[in-house]
């Protein structure tokens, strides 16, 4: 009887969470092997049944493979044509593990550009004393959470205990989930809720219908001084329309994702006013809980996988997430 093969390509797991894997993969009849790189895994993956890694390239090898389980959240790497060898294949992500590092992440941000921490640490940095930049609070302030998922619902929990005047989530069909936000309204209403927003927090996949869905025309609509906050894909925002109007000093920023990654050195983003750039770390593998809840999530799927039944963390190549 042929070996059922199992690949992980997982440097970032420590050997706690790596046993734990082992372990699952073992008692269910698996041969598992931990690789540390991409490269060291191609030659093995030609045979594997399941591989939990990153890269797109090991599923375009694996002719064998019935399921593909990336740890991230975004799955835009995999959607184009041909990234699968397999027709058989199903991809699951790692979409609900990242809710609070990207929360904290939004909260830390948010406060930052309010505050004035950019420029006071400039104020610093040259040895200088100005205490009196006109500082914004999250109190009162109306906020839109474009995206209303696990990120979403994570950071209006922590944004409600600053008293926001509204906490209104966006998604494609307007249904709500929970209490976390105010209210909840379809896409379709975007272009109201837009001028009533001083706080946009942007928590989107790529797909095609999210491509620059913040347009030159959408971003106009933003009131004078709103801050956007964008953790989801920079292409979901138009780039040279917020360029020009964060030069032009009406709105603010706080970018982690980018168009084009890494974000070029002479990219004219770079010199913005009113603009923090971090390089795409809010959702990083760096907080252990994260890896637990990617490790805890996998495992709940072997089981399902095992037993036959549908895989709960299912991505739909077409739609994108």
């Amino acid at each position: 009887m042929a070996e059922r093969k199992l690949i992980a390509v997982l440097p970032m797991l420590e050997e706690g969470l790596r046993a734990r894997v082992r372990d699952a993969a073992v008692q269910r009849g698996f041969m598992i092997r931990f690789l540390e790189t991409a490269e060291e895994a191609l030659p093995q993956v030609a045979d594997a049944e399941i591989i939990f890694g990153t890269s797109p390239e090991l599923a375009r090898h694996a002719p064998a493979l019935r399921w593909f389980c990336t740890p991230f959240a975004g799955v835009d790497n995999f959607t184009a044509p041909g990234v699968f060898a397999s027709p058989d294949a199903v991809l699951t992500n790692s979409s609900g593990a990242y809710g609070v590092t990207i929360a904290e992440h939004i909260l830390m941000v948010t406060l930052e550009m309010l505050r004035h921490m950019p420029e006071y640490e400039e104020i610093v940095r040259s040895r200088s004393w100005v205490r009196t930049l006109p500082v914004s609070s999250i109190r009162d302030s109306r906020i839109t959470l474009l995206g209303a998922g696990d990120i979403g619902r994570e950071a209006a929990i922590r944004l409600r205990s600053f008293s926001p005047a509204a906490l209104v989530g966006v998604n494609r069909s307007g249904a709500r989930r929970g209490t976390e936000f105010d209210r909840v309204i379809p896409q379709t209403g975007l272009d109201a809720i837009l001028p009533e927003t001083d706080i946009l927090i942007i928590s989107l996949p790529d797909t095609a219908e999210t491509r620059h869905m913040l347009d030159a025309r959408r971003l106009a609509m933003l009131p004078d001084g709103a801050l956007v906050v964008n953790v989801g894909r920079g292409q979901v925002i138009d780039t040279p329309a917020l360029v020009a109007e964060l030069q032009a000093g009406r709105l603010r920023a706080a970018l982690d994702v980018f168009e084009q990654e890494p974000l070029p050195a002479d990219d004219p983003i770079w010199d913005c006013p009113n603009l923090r750039i971090t390089p795409h770390v809010a959702g990083n593998m760096t907080l252990p809980y994260t890896r637990r809840h990617i490790v805890e999530m996998f495992l709940e799927d072997l089981d399902n996988y095992c037993a036959g039944k549908p895989l709960a963390h299912q991505v739909d190549l077409k739609r994108g997430y």
